[in-house]
């Protein structure tokens, strides 16, 4: 067995708990300040592994690592003209009987003396700020990953570096090979007797700033001499170059072949490449972009998703992962051979993309997710606007034990998406090389 998979994995689950501990504790101490009561801070499903009653609410950790939750009581309101804790014995159909059932578990925590500190009691901005303080944690966690991704480690990026696999001898394009033969000429670079490690920083009083750069200058100029300064050993160098002309990948389009440009006969170093704080914005912003149109597309991502695990066809790069395939890639990425530096950044951009996944995924305006809570604050906000406005009596809480049976269709729906997931996440896996 190799150990440091099973390390990568135990990592990952031990970052998706602290995710969801912070996730949890975003609703928890917002709903706290508001005066919300909360009786339960559990970490995971299932049967409890620990737990530990602080004041009036019970801190605990469940042995199933998917998920967590806070219990705050009064979620849903008695039924109109009711006195809280007031419930009629009866009711009138399947579905009435199944929010009456819910509306009696909500009022069964509610003691005397709770009246105002039911969640359904505050005001509509504040329920805003407790359903979406879970959201807003993963957010604040994802720039975190990012932020420490982007500046302390940096990004993978070609630099004007000379490669120690650049090969000395001119190969012709149209020869598929991958060494020299007896009789090739000698590179510009190697007449001129450029080193690997040399970093290339002006070329003819142009300054180089990155390997596009480089390349740019190189091919448009063509064949003849130049001027191309280094920098070798930390030193600064001025080397006399006479380019060639050859027939090179075209870079926008590696299909087609741009004739007779300006070669010099040098491969680029991959580093890890810095950026700034406001580049994490950017980069986030983009990723955020792209994550919200895979959201839109999910139905259709999972029929993919299906195919993959039912029929063998190829998992879909951009394609949802659950819980169990994303701590697979954890332990991918462990046991690999890079160098310790892309393993770090590999497994926090990984961490960065859950959060900020989990964080869109839950802003969804539908029940039981955050969002559909944040919704019926918004919506309750909107309604008490307008009868301000119109001077009109003040409207009454906004009733989601209403859209209950919508919301158990929905919750079993993200559990047959969980299982498939886990499924294919077991059968079909992505892997680093999807």
């Amino acid at each position: 067995m190799n150990w440091l998979y099973v390390v990568g994995i135990i990592l990952f689950l031990l970052g998706l708990m602290v995710s969801i501990a912070l996730h949890e504790l975003g609703h928890l101490v917002p709903a706290k300040i508001f005066g919300v009561r909360v009786t339960q801070y559990m970490v995971g499903f299932g049967s409890t592994a620990w737990s530990r009653r602080k004041g009036e609410t019970e801190y605990g950790i469940k042995w199933i690592p998917f998920g967590g939750y806070i219990r705050m009581i009064g979620m849903l309101p008695p039924r109109p003209g009711d006195e809280p804790g007031k419930l009629r014995s009866t009711a009138t159909g399947p579905w009435q009987g199944l929010i009456e059932s819910a509306r009696d578990a909500a009022q069964e925590e509610v003691r005397p003396g709770d009246e105002d500190r039911v969640f359904y009691r505050k005001k509509w901005w504040q329920k805003v700020i407790i359903m979406s303080g879970g959201p807003a944690m993963n957010f604040v966690l994802a720039f975190v990953f990012f932020s420490i991704l982007l500046v302390g480690i940096g990004l993978p990026a070609w630099a004007p570096i000379v490669s120690p696999e650049t090969h000395t001898c001119v190969i012709p394009i149209s020869e598929q090979r991958a060494q020299c033969a007896p009789g090739d000429k000698l590179t510009p670079a190697a007449q001129a007797g450029m080193k690997p490690g040399d970093r290339m920083v002006s070329f003819d009083g142009q300054k180089i700033g990155s390997w596009d750069d480089a390349t740019r200058l190189i091919r448009s100029h063509g064949p003849g001499p130049v001027r191309l300064g280094i920098e070798r050993d930390g030193k600064p160098m001025t080397l006399s170059v006479t380019l060639i002309a050859q027939d090179r990948p075209n870079l926008e389009d590696p299909e087609k072949i741009d004739k007779n440009v300006g070669f010099l006969g040098v491969l680029p170093t991959e580093v890890m490449e810095k950026q700034s704080l406001g580049q994490v914005v950017g980069y986030m912003g983009e990723l955020t972009a792209r994550v919200a149109g895979s959201l839109l597309n999910l139905p259709e991502k999972m029929v993919g998703v299906w195919h993959a695990a039912f029929s063998g066809d190829e998992r879909d790069p951009e394609g949802p992962v659950g819980v169990v395939g994303a701590g697979r890639m954890g332990g991918e990425i462990l046991a690999s051979d890079l160098s310790t530096e892309k393993k770090i950044a590999i497994f926090v951009n990984l961490l960065a993309g859950f959060n900020l996944a989990i964080g869109m995924f839950n802003l969804i305006p539908l029940l039981p997710l955050d969002g559909g809570h944040v919704a019926g604050g918004l919506w309750e906000g909107i309604k008490r606007a307008y009868a301000k406005v119109m001077k009109r009596p003040e409207p009454a809480y906004v009733d989601i034990a209403k859209v209950l049976p919508l919301t158990y269709a929905l919750a079993i729906v993200m559990m047959i998406m969980a299982g498939l997931l886990v499924y294919a996440d077991l059968v079909n896996p992505l892997t680093l090389t999807n």
